[in-house]
């Protein structure tokens, strides 16, 4: 049995993480591998932790991979870029079934917010303002750029969360 505190530390690595991934995808247009690696890696210690039972742990790991496949073909259509779909699939992992409903929603409903903004921001009234801004911003505004969808999923998780057998050992 672990400590508390390090159940709590490993429960809110999806969180913070999520919100790593959509910091540096809004900053640079890219998440790292290492972001979604690190939800990979930690999820069976977070489900040990939390006494997931084995059938769900498994299904679990159906609804990452469900997830990983067909974010692999959204990639290969070139809807998504390769991290938001790594991304989405280790956030899959983690809120597992039915939890995936609620994340998806979540991350349509910000992705639609997302692209609404970055409508208006590559628009005439509002760029003005974000090309005084940093680099990051400036690219933000530019007319031909993407989405960075990263934000989108991890608005997603953070929604989803409650719904996990995490949220639950956390007394969410």
């Amino acid at each position: 049995m672990l400590p508390p505190l390090v159940v709590t530390a490993l429960v809110l690595a999806l969180p913070a993480l999520a919100l790593a991934a959509a910091v540096k995808d809004a900053t640079t247009f890219t998440i790292p591998n290492g972001i979604p690696l690190a939800l990979l890696v930690l999820f069976p210690v977070a489900a040990l932790a939390v006494g997931l039972p084995w059938a769900a742990f498994g299904w679990h790991v159906a609804v990452g991979a469900a997830v990983l496949v067909a974010g692999m073909a959204m990639f290969a259509l070139r809807w998504v870029g390769g991290g938001d779909a790594k991304l989405l699939a280790a956030a899959a992992l983690w809120v597992g079934w039915p939890g995936l409903l609620t994340l998806g929603l979540g991350a349509a409903l910000a992705g639609g917010a997302l692209a609404a903004f970055l409508i208006l921001a590559r628009s005439a009234p509002l760029r003005p303002v974000l090309l005084m801004g940093p680099r990051w911003m400036t690219r933000l505004a530019e007319p031909g750029e993407g989405v960075p969808y990263g934000v989108a999923i991890a608005a997603g998780t953070l929604w989803a969360l409650p719904a996990t057998p995490f949220a639950a050992s956390l007394g969410l």
